[in-house]
């Protein structure tokens, strides 16, 4: 696994709920691809960040979600979970502890503290 780069950026949602997304470009098993990953605060003080497997990646779903969840759990020291919807859509969750293996890294430490200051950490 090789991470090639990332970004993080803040943004809104539908709702006008604060986001904070970070996109990683990586190589897994010599297949480059892009991730991201959009965290939100939950109303019940939560910090959950979600992600979808594409179709369209090699393999499909199920080898894009594998892949996704290696790629995080390389960067974070913590495996994210990772959920078949009844659509057959492929969902990975990541949680509060990711987000601190993600602040272990200088270019997204900061983006990431603001972002847990101004949703009320």
């Amino acid at each position: 696994m090789k991470v090639i780069g990332w970004s993080a950026e803040f943004d809104k949602g539908r709702s006008g709920k604060k986001l904070f997304r970070i996109k990683i470009t990586a190589e897994v098993d010599r297949i480059e691809s892009d991730y991201t990953i959009t965290y939100s605060r939950h109303g019940d003080n939560r910090t959950v960040g979600h992600a979808v497997a594409r179709v369209n990646a090699p393999g499909g779903r199920e080898a894009d979600a594998e892949r996704f969840a290696a790629v995080v759990k390389a960067i974070t020291g913590r495996e994210p979970k990772v959920y078949r919807m009844k659509n057959g859509r492929m969902k990975i969750e990541c949680y509060e502890g990711h987000l601190e293996g993600f602040m272990r890294y200088a270019e997204l430490a900061d983006v990431i503290e603001r972002w847990l200051e101004e949703v009320g950490r």
